[in-house]
């Protein structure tokens, strides 16, 4: 039935279809909604379906047809997932600049979350709206809620997009002060030596 798919000038057609839907669909697509955007019956979006995943298997693609919570998803292969973590890690790392208001803003809240915004001036000295609106717009921080004291200020977190970009697995990975203080003086150290 695969073979007679893709011979069949009207089967190239659908296959081109769906695979392009999927290939749009970040939340993936069922079968009942990939026959809706086609307009086919979803009899034929299994078959091409079916059709495609062949194709990729075949082919040795680094890309394969699934179906993963209800619905069918364009995935890479398990066995390229190193690539593909180097590249978003690469890619997020370079698509986030921040300044130096931002880092110690995004600090302050790493070591002391929940953190409310006047918290964090408290200790920076300054204000931070903008810089936590920008935290926010990169996906850094995010609030948690509101503390329970006057005025019930916002409450804010580090997100998991923060300990990608920062290259770490939990928040308890973040090094401790007496961590820090230990890697400054070996660079002071090193700093000397190499004067």
């Amino acid at each position: 039935m695969t073979s007679s798919f893709f011979q069949e000038d009207k089967g190239f057609s659908v296959l081109k279809r769906i695979e392009a839907v999927l290939f749009v669909a970040s939340e993936g697509a069922t079968a009942t909604e990939l026959a809706e955007a086609v307009g086919i019956d979803e009899k034929t979006v299994l078959a091409g379906l079916e059709a495609l995943s062949e194709k990729y298997r075949e082919g040795s693609h680094g890309i394969e047809v699934v179906f993963l919570g209800g619905a069918w998803h364009l995935c890479t292969v398990l066995d390229v997932a190193d690539a593909v973590d180097s590249f978003r890690e690469a890619n997020e790392r370079e698509r986030i600049r921040l300044s130096k208001a931002a880092l110690e803003t995004l600090a302050v809240v790493a070591y002391n979350q929940p953190v409310t915004r006047s918290e964090i001036e408290d200790i920076r000295g300054v204000r931070c709206e903008r810089v936590i609106e920008t935290l926010l717009s990169h996906g850094l921080v995010r609030i948690s809620g509101r503390k329970k004291s006057t005025g019930s200020p916002l409450l804010y977190r580090t997100t998991d997009s923060f300990l990608k970009v920062f290259g770490l697995g939990a928040i308890s990975d973040l090094p401790t002060v007496s961590e820090i203080e230990e890697l400054r003086s070996r660079r002071e150290d090193d700093d000397g030596e190499a004067q």
